[in-house]
């Protein structure tokens, strides 16, 4: 980037609701978080003031980030789904990148034990995106963005597989079912809810209740808290 992120985050104004504690701006943490990820809810508004939402896997690219800018979110969108015609050209648009969550007993605290103010909280990672949208029908644009989509996520297999493997026919036929949408992203905010807020031995109790736990994500969270205490 050519500045400092942790500059350009201190200095905007927050949207995302973010107890100091839980506020993470440390910019490794945060392209970690995303690149571990790597799908994000496209929130957008019609015309008509009605929200609209679709999940979609990204590649953040930050080859021209600056200041005021964080590079773009690249995704690709199903010709069929009427959110892309609603999208004015330039309109402001929210992405937001879920982790994995958590319930979490009071049954964990050791006030339970004591004078019962307790209640039951909500463990998560959250990051939000914030910027403009681009909607594109460009035909090169979007089989460089399926390019790079299938590269980032068959890098790491055995034996990836290339789009150039395909029929070429067929790949032709798939871009014209798609268009191409960007996010220019002017903002950044990101938080971790992972007990922060407790003490130590109430953490420690909390992981080790999450690290037992069969529904889906709770263990994930457990891991999460693990490798972020002190």
């Amino acid at each position: 980037m050519g500045a400092n992120p942790r500059i350009l985050l201190a200095g905007f104004e927050l949207k995302m609701y973010i107890p100091h504690q839980f506020s993470v701006t440390d910019w490794q943490e945060i392209t970690d978080f995303a690149a571990s990820v790597r799908a994000a809810d496209l929130v957008t508004v019609d015309g008509s003031g009605v929200p609209q939402a679709t999940l979609m896997p990204f590649v953040w690219d930050q080859s021209n980030a600056s200041e005021g800018s964080h590079g773009k979110l690249v995704m690709h969108m199903a010709r069929a789904n009427p959110q892309w015609k609603t999208i004015a050209s330039g309109a402001p648009s929210l992405a937001i990148v879920r982790g994995p969550q958590a319930y979490v007993s009071p049954t964990n605290y050791e006030r339970k034990l004591t004078d019962h103010k307790v209640v039951p909280t909500w463990n998560y990672q959250s990051l939000h995106f914030t910027g403009t949208v681009e909607v594109s029908e460009d035909k090169e644009l979007l089989r460089a963005i399926v390019t790079d989509l299938t590269s980032l996520h068959e890098k790491t297999r055995a034996k990836p597989w290339s789009v150039s493997e395909a029929d070429e026919s067929y790949i032709e036929l798939e871009l014209k079912a798609i268009v191409a949408v960007t996010l220019h992203i002017t903002r950044v905010e990101a938080k971790f809810k992972l007990s922060q807020n407790r003490s130590h031995e109430d953490q420690e109790r909390v992981i080790a209740d999450l690290a037992h736990s069969h529904i889906s994500g709770e263990q994930e969270v457990a891991a999460q808290m693990k490798r972020l205490q002190p």
